[in-house]
C-alpha cells in the first residue's frame, strides 16, 4: 500500500519532459503517479527511422513500468486525462479514475497540426507517434505491393510519388530516409517499378529549409537533398491536399501517391482543458515553470510556452523538455522543504538534422558547425546516447551498422492493419 503521508506527484505524459521529472525524483520522499495513454516512452526524433524501415518499433520505445522499477513509491496509469480540476487538485482519467495530487506536472506534449489546410486530415499522413510511423511505412509498402500486382495484370503503373510537406528536421530527415529506402532497398525488391526514379518532393512555405538553423546549414541541407534527386520547393505554401495530389498556392499541382505532413505541431488539447492562460495555444508559465496562481502545478515540454532568451516560446523539441523536467523536479523538492522557487534557465545544446547516409548538419551554441560525414557521425552518436535503455541503444547500433554495411533494412514487413487499402 502506498504511504498516503508522502506528497503525491501526478505527472501527465511519458514523453521527454514527464519521464525526466520522474527520473529526477527517484530518490525524493514522494509518491509518483505517471499517466499516459501508452505504456511506453517514445524517442520521437527517430520515428522517421521506423517509418522508413531503418528501425523497429521496439528500438525507439521503452516500457514505462521498467522506468518506474527503481523508484521508492511510483505507479503507472495507462489512460487519457479527460479533466483537470485545479481547485479540487484532482485529475480525472478515462474510465472514471480520479487522482488527487499535491503536485501536478502537465507534460502531455503536442499533436500534429494541419493549420486548417483542406484535405490534410483526410489525405496526408502525420509522423508524431509510433502508430503514425507504422502507418506510414505500411502505406508505402502496401502501395508498392498493389502497384506490383497491377503491373503483372498489365495495368499502367500508378502515381507513386512522395510529397513531404514541411522543411524542418522531421521533413528533411523523412525525405532523405525515403530516398535511401527506395533507391538502396526497395528498388531491389520491386525491380518492375523502377523506384530509383520515383519523385520525392519537399515543400516548404518559408524561404529556406531548417529555419531554426544557420543559413549555411540550411543551404547545405537543401543541396544535399537535391544531390540525392529530391526536389526542394521553397516559398511554396500548400493550398489544399487531394487523394493523389498536393495543390500549391501558386496554382501548381504535385502528383503523389503518398503525402507526409511534417509542417508543424500544436500543443495537446489538454492545454485548453486545464483552464489557465494560454500563449499561442500552449500553457503560459511563470519563471519557475509553475502555472500562474497555482504554485504546485507545473508545465513542461511541448505543451508549455516557456520563454527563451528572446522572449519567444522555446521550440517544441526534446532538449527544452528534458531540461524543464529536471528543473521542475528540483522545484517540487524545494517546495516540500519550504525553500523558494528559482527561475528556469534553458541552456541551448545545439541543433542537428540528418539527410541520410554520410550527410547531416550539426550546430553547437559556440558557433561550431559540422556538415557532411562528420556531422552524420555526431548525429549518430548523440542519438544513441539519448536513447533510453541499454537494449535500445545496442539494438539501434546493430541495426544501423547492418544497414550501413549491407544497404539493407529488415523492418519492412507489411503487417495487416487498418491502413490496408483495397485495390
Amino acid at each position: 500500500m502506498p504511504d498516503v503521508h508522502r506528497p503525491h506527484v501526478v505527472v501527465i505524459g511519458a514523453g521527454f519532459g514527464g519521464t525526466r521529472v520522474v527520473r529526477a525524483l527517484r530518490d525524493a520522499d514522494v509518491r509518483i503517479t505517471l499517466v499516459d495513454r501508452h505504456n511506453f516512452h517514445t524517442f520521437q526524433p527517430l520515428l522517421y527511422q521506423v517509418a522508413t524501415a531503418g528501425l523497429d518499433v521496439g528500438d525507439v520505445t521503452f516500457p514505462v513500468r521498467t522506468l518506474l522499477r527503481r523508484h521508492r513509491s511510483a505507479s503507472f496509469v495507462m489512460g487519457t486525462v479527460t479533466a483537470v480540476d485545479l481547485a479540487a487538485q484532482t485529475v480525472t482519467v478515462d474510465h472514471g479514475l480520479t487522482l488527487a495530487y499535491d503536485f501536478l506536472v502537465v507534460a502531455a506534449g503536442s499533436v500534429s497540426h494541419s493549420f486548417g489546410v483542406p484535405g490534410v486530415d483526410e489525405h496526408a499522413l502525420a509522423l508524431k507517434d509510433v502508430d503514425d510511423a507504422v502507418l506510414l511505412r505500411n502505406r508505402l509498402i502496401g502501395d508498392l505491393e498493389r502497384a506490383s500486382r497491377g503491373v503483372l495484370r498489365g495495368e499502367p503503373r500508378p502515381e507513386l510519388g512522395i510529397v513531404v510537406v514541411g522543411g524542418g528536421p522531421t521533413g528533411v530527415e523523412t525525405a532523405g530516409g525515403m530516398r535511401e529506402l527506395l533507391d538502396k532497398v526497395l528498388a531491389k525488391d520491386y525491380p518492375e517499378l523502377a523506384l530509383e526514379h520515383l519523385p520525392i518532393t519537399v515543400v516548404e512555405a518559408g524561404s529556406r529549409l531548417l529555419a531554426a538553423f544557420d543559413t549555411r546549414s540550411s543551404h547545405s541541407a537543401a543541396e544535399a537533398l537535391r544531390g540525392r534527386g529530391i526536389d526542394v520547393r521553397l516559398d511554396a505554401g500548400v493550398d489544399h491536399v487531394e487523394e493523389h495530389s498536393v495543390h500549391l498556392r501558386d496554382g501548381s499541382k504535385l502528383d503523389a501517391g503518398l503525402v507526409v505532413w511534417a509542417a508543424g505541431v500544436a500543443a495537446s488539447p489538454l492545454a485548453a482543458a486545464v483552464g489557465t492562460e494560454l500563449q499561442r495555444g500552449r500553457l503560459r508559465v511563470e519563471a519557475n515553470l509553475s502555472l500562474p496562481g497555482h504554485p504546485n502545478v507545473f508545465a513542461v515540454g511541448d505543451i508549455a510556452a516557456v520563454p527563451g532568451a528572446d522572449g519567444a516560446p522555446l521550440p517544441q523539441v526534446a532538449q527544452p523538455a528534458i531540461q524543464a523536467g529536471r528543473h521542475v523536479a528540483g522545484e517540487i523538492v524545494a517546495a516540500i522543504a519550504g525553500r523558494p522557487g528559482t527561475p528556469f534557465r534553458y541552456h541551448d545544446k545545439g541543433s542537428m538534422a540528418t539527410i541520410g547516409r554520410n550527410q547531416a548538419v550539426v550546430e553547437f551554441p559556440n558557433g561550431m558547425r559540422f556538415h557532411g560525414w562528420i556531422g552524420w557521425v555526431l548525429w549518430l552518436g548523440l542519438h544513441i546516447l539519448y536513447l533510453m535503455g541499454f537494449r535500445n541503444r545496442a539494438s539501434t547500433l546493430v541495426n544501423w551498422s547492418w544497414n550501413y554495411l549491407t544497404y539493407d533494412r529488415g523492418a519492412r514487413v507489411l503487417a495487416r492493419t487498418i491502413a490496408d487499402r483495397p485495390d
